[in-house]
């Protein structure tokens, strides 16, 4: 039986995702393919260096220092989030919260993060091949929000947040041979995304990256649609969803430090439905 875990971050709301998966590191539980979109590649990340607590640190607390984001940061860089700050000065060797890159090699779990090529607009699924001691692009490219961020580039391709394009990639968990898939969505179920917050997104993207546009536009169905297909895919047995089930007024770049350890807490109680499900 192989069993997968998609982490589908959300901006800082991702610490709900962070509370179910220090949960799992608790319970001694484990993933074979492990696949991370946006905020959700560093989650899983820290969740396959065993690293507990690592990224809750980085949501309620870097995640106020001006050199995380700022209007400073969006004026002086034209990124409201410093990627390199996070995933590079915070998280290298030397940095003030290193990424435990040993134990991520021993783990013998796979690797997917998902980022968006700005170019095309199509996901493109980087692996362990791609990351290495001190190089953590992949999770920069991921997390990448358009006109919040510029796009990074890798290899000379710019690429946005992996969510644009493949916000719940169930057939891709699928298609690696997995058996079934715990999917963790940071918002409850019902809370479809709407398409009006994309449009002016995707306008002012257009002009130099018109294939990212579309993606911006098309965003909000294939979100609605995954979590319908992940939904379908429980009452199989196939997944298993673990969304937090009170709607609450967090916002992808929220910074109410309140609100965040509620989300996490509620992520730490939701984990224990996993163990149930991968003995099934």
């Amino acid at each position: 039986m192989k069993i997968g875990l998609i982490d589908t971050g959300g901006g800082l709301r991702g610490i709900y995702a962070c509370g179910v998966l220090d949960r799992c590191l608790e319970l001694g539980i484990s993933f074979d393919t492990c696949i991370g979109i946006s905020a959700g590649s560093a989650n899983v990340m820290s969740f396959l260096a065993g690293q507990r607590k690592k990224n809750y640190r980085f949501y309620t607390e870097y995640s106020m220092r001006k050199e995380y984001m700022s209007l400073r940061n969006f004026i002086t860089k034209k990124s409201y989030i410093d990627l390199n700050y996070i995933y590079s000065v915070l998280s290298n060797s030397d940095g003030e919260a290193p990424m435990d890159y040993a134990a991520i090699e021993r783990n013998p779990s796979e690797l997917v993060v998902i980022a968006t090529n700005a170019l095309t607009g199509e996901p493109t699924y980087f692996d362990r091949s791609n990351v290495s001691l001190d190089n953590y692009d992949i999770l920069k490219a991921s997390s990448c929000l358009p006109v919040v961020c510029c796009p990074y580039f890798i290899d000379g391709i710019p690429y946005y947040d992996g969510a644009l394009s493949d916000p719940i990639p169930l057939e891709k968990a699928f298609s690696m041979g997995c058996d079934k898939v715990v999917v963790i969505i940071c918002k409850p179920t019902h809370e479809l995304r709407e398409q009006r917050a994309d449009l002016r997104l995707s306008s002012i993207v257009r002009r130099k990256y018109p294939n990212a546009a579309e993606a911006i536009l098309g965003r909000a169905e294939r979100y609605n649609t995954g979590v319908l297909k992940a939904l379908d895919y429980q009452k199989q047995g196939k997944a298993l969803v673990v969304a937090p089930e009170i709607s609450d007024s967090m916002g992808t770049l929220s910074r109410n430090v309140d609100d965040m350890n509620r989300l996490y807490e509620r992520g730490m109680r939701d984990a224990d439905a996993i163990r149930e499900f991968m003995i099934s």
